[in-house]
């Protein structure tokens, strides 16, 4: 059953949607990064039951759910061992970005493990943990603990025998340490880990790929499910995970891109109130209310459309391909949505002639008068010294082959940005 539309002037629904896209909201189900997930459990779980120490390597670009997937994960491990009736790990969680010096996360570790202890001062926090897991007869019956240090690239970038060594400590006989770094440096695992293998230190690597359109599609909607209405056009959303993707596949991004949709659609309807009630001034209060009532009465008017979306991503996106593409004559933007709407039924190239009947078809549908074949070749020749196609050769000009050298996301984006002048792609 579908759901009602929303209604933006509603402050509650406003506020719940604008909370909804929040990044700082923890969705309910976390999904698309299922089996990432279950390897990271798998291994801490195998620790866990046979009581010995490990390390992970978790990385991926910013936005990929890495962190929210670790916070499952750790919950999930807690449940597992109450269930299983393994002793519950003491969990110790260190963004790195705030210490104050790179070898406070040895001080933290010990604190957490030894609470009454305090580094003696002769030795450092590294030393007495060193020295305390290299005691083997303190191995029986030692607490697990499940560290998880996110923002690794700090440790990376200020000081690098700090991270080997935070590694080195999962090798000692007596640790009992499930160690989980997260970084953003997908690189790390080639610059490092040949010195961690050579070390007898070398982590598991875990690697989250960046989000695609159809994930990005999917984690929205399963946001937007907690809601009980619908606020976006699906147009609206696919045209958001499509641009989002095809830049950098973050989910940071894409929730941010939304909201500022909601935004610009909420300002608009603010700003056609304005515009209604100073041109209403002079109107008997009953006819205003009419047509006050049948304003709001039209639902497309409270949705987050394409228009909006394509405002929003103009302002979180702009590139030098997108403004050639803005700047272009009308009937050359009706050919690049032309291919994009071949290139679309899976096609990776096209003829000129098969190019002109699907540029015809539009020029039908919108009431713009078409140019002939041989000027729309010509045309095709011009975006090729421009970048955005590659034309073939060939005889007989409607055989020539036209291939898109740009991404069919930012075609769409460009010319979705002027969709109340260009509504034909």
């Amino acid at each position: 059953m579908d759901k009602p539309i929303w209604n933006p002037r509603d402050m509650e629904q406003l506020s719940a949607v604008k909370d909804t896209l929040h990044v700082s909201t923890a969705p309910f189900t976390i999904v698309c990064r299922e089996n990432e997930q279950n390897q990271i459990l798998e291994f801490c779980k195998q620790c866990v039951t046979q009581e010995k120490a490990g390390s992970i390597y978790v990385c991926g670009c910013p936005g990929t759910g890495k962190s929210l997937s670790i916070e499952k994960v750790k919950d999930s491990l807690i449940h597992w061992a109450k269930e299983e009736d393994f002793q519950s790990p003491d969990v110790l969680t260190i963004n790195c970005t705030s210490l104050t010096s790179t070898s406070e996360i040895f001080n933290k570790i010990l604190w957490n493990n030894q609470p009454r202890k305090k580094s003696n001062g002769l030795a450092s926090p590294l030393k007495d943990l060193q020295i305390s897991y290299s005691q083997s007869r303190q191995s029986s019956g030692m607490k697990m603990m499940l560290v998880i240090a996110d923002e690794l690239d700090y440790l990376i970038t200020k000081d690098r025998d700090v991270l080997h060594d935070l590694f080195m400590l999962t090798t000692l006989p007596s640790c009992r340490c499930i160690l989980i770094g997260i970084a953003n440096a997908i690189d790390l695992a080639d610059r490092f880990l040949p010195k961690l293998q050579f070390l007898n230190c070398k982590p598991v690597v875990v690697t989250f790929r960046a989000y695609s359109k159809d994930q990005i599609m999917m984690i929205l909607r399963e946001r937007l499910r907690v809601l009980s209405y619908t606020v976006f056009q699906p147009q609206a959303l696919e045209l958001c995970a499509r641009r989002v993707a095809a830049a950098s596949g973050d989910m940071r991004k894409a929730l941010c891109v939304c909201r500022s949709a909601v935004e610009i659609l909420e300002a608009e309807l603010r700003e056609s109130t304005c515009n209604l009630n100073t041109s209403s001034r002079e109107r008997v209060i009953s006819d205003q209310q009419t047509i006050v009532s049948e304003i709001f009465k039209k639902q497309d008017n409270n949705i987050v459309r394409v228009d909006h979306m394509a405002i929003a991503l103009s302002k979180a996106y702009r590139s030098p391909i997108v403004d050639t593409i803005q700047s272009l004559p009308q009937h050359q933007q009706i050919i690049l949505c032309s291919a994009v709407k071949l290139f679309r039924k899976g096609k990776r190239d096209t003829t000129i002639g098969e190019l002109n009947n699907s540029y015809l078809d539009i020029c039908k549908s919108t009431s713009i008068p078409p140019v002939g074949v041989m000027e729309l070749s010509s045309m095709c020749r011009v975006l090729g010294d421009q970048g955005l196609f590659q034309v073939g050769q060939s005889r007989e000009d409607k055989l020539r082959r036209v291939t898109s050298k740009i991404d069919e996301a930012d075609i769409t984006f460009a010319l979705q940005v002027q969709s109340r002048a260009y509504p034909f792609c």
